[in-house]
């Protein structure tokens, strides 16, 4: 029978918790404004100027991120209207127009750079996720992240990945068990690991454990973890170790693998492919902001002869 293919997890996007966004927003304005806010705009911009601001895709990709804009303009100044025309998840063509703000120029201009920061940096890893994503999808792999992500943006960045189709792994050290091989070192072998393991965890912990070979891949199944991550294997390692696990738990491949590799890791009928570099090494998405003045009485105003 073939294995059944995953669909993807768009259409259901997690919801980050609106606190989170409203935090991580006003430090990046603080850090962006400093002691004295936008001197430029206000060296040459008259304080009653409007402005409408068009934010578009300038590369093809995958949209995340867009609460963060929002809340930027926000948090500015209230009177900026931000509409969203598009959503997190979407795939983007290069020129579709995600968003658009009007209101009082200094305001949209002072928000311009930590809303496109957000944007390009977030979508940037939904777009690489994406094509891995695709890259797989005859298979029934699933896309995972890990914890190399950055500091203070974790829960942002996972939830990009989700944006991108990918899935999360564990956001912490706290909510599930991954045996390493340093931590296998210490404890004295595989096996004794993961009893230990099972012995301190509670009944919703699962227990991971990391193997490089098929010899310690056998004697971390007589212990019975519920995940084994076969890492830095060649396909044809994965093969047999998949073969050996037979469905007795979880398997997930992780190391070095790059979007020439993936599909024949995923081939190997691995449940899992976990990425750091979708999360640390993502290009930006480049997005752009472009602003149209509209003019105040006093622009309009013809100058008396």
């Amino acid at each position: 029978m073939a294995k059944k293919t995953h669909k993807s997890s768009v259409a259901s996007l997690p919801v980050l918790p609106a606190i989170a966004v409203a935090e991580a927003v006003r430090a990046a304005l603080s850090e962006d404004l400093g002691r004295a806010g936008d001197i430029t705009s206000m060296a040459t911009i008259p304080a009653d100027a409007r402005a409408k601001a068009v934010i578009a895709a300038r590369k093809p990709g995958r949209l995340a991120g867009m609460a963060f804009a929002e809340r930027a303009f926000a948090e500015i100044d209230p009177a900026v209207i931000f509409k969203s025309l598009r959503k997190d998840g979407d795939k983007l063509a290069a020129g579709d127009v995600v968003a658009e703000a009007s209101g009082p120029a200094r305001a949209i201009l002072a928000a311009e750079r930590v809303a496109l920061n957000y944007l390009c940096h977030l979508s940037g890893i939904a777009t690489e996720t994406a094509n891995l994503v695709s890259l797989v999808s005859h298979t029934g792999a699933r896309i995972c992240c890990t914890r190399k992500t950055t500091p203070g943006l974790r829960a942002f960045e996972k939830y990009a990945v989700r944006c991108g189709g990918g899935w999360n792994h564990r956001f912490g050290l706290d909510d599930a068990i991954l045996i390493k091989d340093n931590h296998i070192a210490v404890a004295g072998g595989v096996g004794e690991a993961i009893r230990r393991a099972r012995a301190f965890a509670g009944h919703l912990v699962k227990v991971e454990v990391e193997v490089d070979t098929l010899k310690q891949l056998g004697e971390a199944m007589e212990a019975a973890p519920d995940v084994v991550l076969l890492d830095n294997m060649a396909p044809a390692t994965l093969k047999k170790a998949v073969a050996l696990v037979a469905g007795r738990a979880g398997t997930e491949a992780s190391g070095g693998i790059t979007p020439p590799t993936i599909a024949a890791v995923a081939e190997t009928g691995v449940d899992y492919i976990s990425s750091g570099w979708i999360t640390h090494s993502a290009a930006a998405l480049d997005l752009g902001l472009d602003i149209v003045i509209e003019k105040t009485s006093r622009q309009a105003a013809k100058p008396r002869k």
